[in-house]
């Protein structure tokens, strides 16, 4: 295997620093303060044309793979801004994969471009208060009519909801008792988000202030025809093409933030002097940062690994699941670890730490449990008995 430094890699990494930097400490506790959208930060990085990494050049994206966008999106991750940073730009990535995979030219040619430009934004209406991972449980329906379909429902955790103007929605078609399997007639939609008919609630929350999460309740809402991606009753399919790259993104994000913790606790560590001696001297709180550097460098290697099983073509679910759930581990540790090492301090605003871990905690929730992907791993990698 070839560890050396990719130089289009390296340029990338150059590319979106040039950019995150920016963006200061102060400007990311502010929006953690007034919870505003960073929309500085996301007009910055689509005018740098990050925001389309993913997307096909035929549409004015750059057409790379998931470990482009992973090594982007671990770039932004590690200056400061947290999961406020990288959920600004994240949604733009492998979110409307399905577009990409199974919309048609048209539906391609009038959404792509604008999602590159940042013209458009879109918010997710996937989960469910009574389904939550359970995606087959959904009840939000898309029933038919002449020229489209009429949407009532449900839906949680609508991430940026308060200042998208799309939405991609996930509607069953067929009533889950009429199915013959729980994953037939689910339908997705990429339509207008019409807020006369959708109604948009915040959900307070412990970190990523500036990234609104949201209940969304939508009554009689009309989407045509044209507006509903690939096959009725086929969505589950689809959505599935996008889960283990944002698994993999997650997870480098998480390492992103960590490292970040990580510097700023070294450096504390080097310059504050407690008995006439600089505190990183003392193995108590040398060890554990060493450990965390570990952690966080293990985790690396299996996202990079995951990544690269995917843009080869290769199955790759129990990589991108690991991955996941070794760096959000590794990411919290080393920010809270970062925390008890400046010691009051850290637990102060004003050096940051407190709050990027407040922010890397949702990376051990969202968008999978740790629980599930050990109960995955149990039964697809080491054939146990299914557990749930």
């Amino acid at each position: 295997m070839d560890f050396s430094v990719d130089s289009d890699h390296q340029a990338i990494r150059d590319g979106v620093a040039a950019v995150v930097r920016q963006f200061s400490d102060e400007y990311w506790l502010a929006r953690d303060e007034d919870g505003e959208f960073p929309r500085e930060f996301h007009r910055a990085m689509a005018e740098a044309g990050w925001l389309g990494i993913t997307m096909p050049a035929e549409y004015g994206g750059a057409g790379l793979g998931v470990t482009e966008a992973a090594i982007m999106m671990h770039e932004v991750a590690s200056h400061g801004g947290g999961m406020s940073a990288t959920s600004t730009v994240h949604i733009n990535l492998f979110g409307p994969h399905p577009i990409v995979v199974f919309g048609t030219d048209e539906q391609k040619a009038r959404w792509i471009p604008r999602l590159i430009s940042g013209e458009d934004q879109c918010c997710f209406g996937f989960t469910e208060p009574d389904a939550g991972l359970n995606t087959t449980a959904i009840k939000t329906f898309a029933e038919k009519v002449d020229g489209g379909y009429i949407v009532r429902g449900q839906k949680v955790w609508t991430s940026t909801a308060q200042v998208a103007n799309k939405i991609m929605l996930l509607t069953r078609t067929t009533r889950l008792e009429d199915c013959k399997r729980p994953t037939d007639g689910i339908t997705i939609f990429y339509t207008d988000l019409d807020r006369s008919k959708i109604e948009v609630r915040r959900i307070p929350k412990m970190g990523r202030k500036a990234v609104d999460s949201n209940a969304i309740f939508i009554d009689e809402l009309f989407v045509p025809d044209c507006d509903r991606i690939g096959e009725e009753g086929r969505g589950f399919s689809y959505v599935l093409h996008s889960i283990n790259p944002e698994r993999i993104l997650i997870a480098v994000e998480a390492i992103g933030i960590g490292q970040d913790a990580l510097r700023r606790a070294t450096q504390y560590a080097k310059e504050r002097v407690v008995f006439g001696r600089p505190i990183g001297a003392n193995q108590g709180i040398q060890h554990p940062l060493a450990e965390r550097w570990m952690a966080l460098e293990a985790a690396w290697l299996m996202a990079m690994k995951a990544a690269w099983l995917y843009d080869s073509d290769q199955s790759c679910g129990a990589e991108a699941n690991t991955a996941k759930f070794l760096g959000a581990r590794a990411g919290y540790d080393a920010a809270l670890q970062a925390v008890l090492t400046m010691g009051g301090f850290g637990y102060a605003k004003e050096y940051h730490v407190e709050r990027l871990l407040r922010e890397v905690t949702v990376t051990r929730i969202a968008p999978i449990t740790e629980q599930l992907i050990m109960c995955f791993i149990g039964e697809k990698v080491l054939d146990l008995p299914k557990s749930y």
